[in-house]
């Protein structure tokens, strides 16, 4: 049997990962296409936005372990087999490196350094009131792995900290108290534009969000509504509805969004590779698969 991995790469990515996987899969076929094998030899597929229709005919396959942590896109998919487990990335320093962006995008709104870069660019040198950590609470929104290492921290840091949850009650009053919000929420139909105008006008009065999940989470004329009017005082951005941002997009030049890559925790192939490893490793011994996408909840 052999190993499809069928990935959206480019030269570069592929350069990074083919000889790590390679190394963390001895003994095992590893292959990018499936050009002169027939499909029934392959009973693994190791993806990462996989173009549409690859996993498609695949008779014997019996596990789609993911490199991402996010799987939306292949549940959106109609072309993944739905009756082949799916296992998303769930990788130790992927949290912590989320966790860090978190804190780094906390501390920057509660100690006004974003306010601090703007002056610097029109020259001005004006000092602000401290504010300190335990004066700024936070909601994080996901009580997931990413969720609970970045909470971590920032309860570390000082901040009063509330994690909620689809299953932890009323997201209305976690948003009232909070000045800053971040999102680590996986994206499903039920959370899809859950920052709209409703929500916004939910979150206190100068509050702050920070979006390190899906740009599909936020509905964008929405934010720069309430960007506008005041009620929102900043926005950190890593992720956006369509990617790479347009060159014409206000998100650039708006004096209240920052804007970040997509760079709040990428995949690093010299871990995930050996996670994925060890999926496959337990598929050969017929052990329990780790970290199993429950279709039904969409994470």
């Amino acid at each position: 049997m052999a190993i499809l991995v069928a990935a959206g790469f480019d030269a570069a990515d592929w350069a990074a990962w083919w000889p790590l996987l390679e190394a963390a899969l001895p003994g095992e076929r590893l292959l990018r296409d499936l050009h002169g094998v027939s499909p029934d030899q392959i009973d693994v597929a190791l993806v990462a936005n996989p173009p549409v229709g690859s996993l498609r005919g695949l008779p014997n396959l019996r596990l789609i372990q993911s490199l991402w942590a996010g799987v939306d896109r292949l549940l959106d998919d109609a072309s993944v087999p739905a009756d082949v487990p799916l296992a998303r990335m769930v990788d130790p320093a992927m949290n912590e490196t989320m966790a860090q962006t978190a804190l780094w995008a906390v501390a920057s709104l509660q100690r006004g350094f974003f306010d601090y870069a703007a002056q610097q660019r029109a020259g001005v040198w004006r000092q602000h009131a401290l504010r300190r950590a335990d004066e700024f609470a936070v909601a994080v929104l996901g009580a997931g792995q990413m969720g609970r290492a970045a909470a971590r921290r920032l309860t570390e840091q000082g901040h009063p900290v509330d994690v909620w949850s689809r299953d932890a009650g009323p997201l209305e009053a976690v948003l009232a108290q909070a000045d800053a919000v971040v999102n680590l929420l996986p994206l499903t139909p039920a959370t899809r534009g859950l920052f709209d105008a409703r929500t916004f006008a939910q979150m206190r009065r100068g509050a702050s969000l920070v979006n390190l999940a899906r740009g599909a989470h936020v509905v964008e004329g929405d934010l720069l509504a309430a960007l506008a009017s005041g009620h929102l005082r900043h926005a950190v951005l890593d992720v956006f509805a369509t990617e790479p941002l347009s060159a014409g997009h206000p998100f650039w030049s708006h004096r209240s969004i920052t804007v970040l890559p997509h760079v709040a925790a990428p995949t690093d192939p010299r871990s995930a590779a050996l996670i994925a490893a060890r999926n496959v490793a337990a598929l050969r011994r017929g052990e329990p698969l780790q970290n199993l996408v429950d279709r039904t909840r969409g994470y």
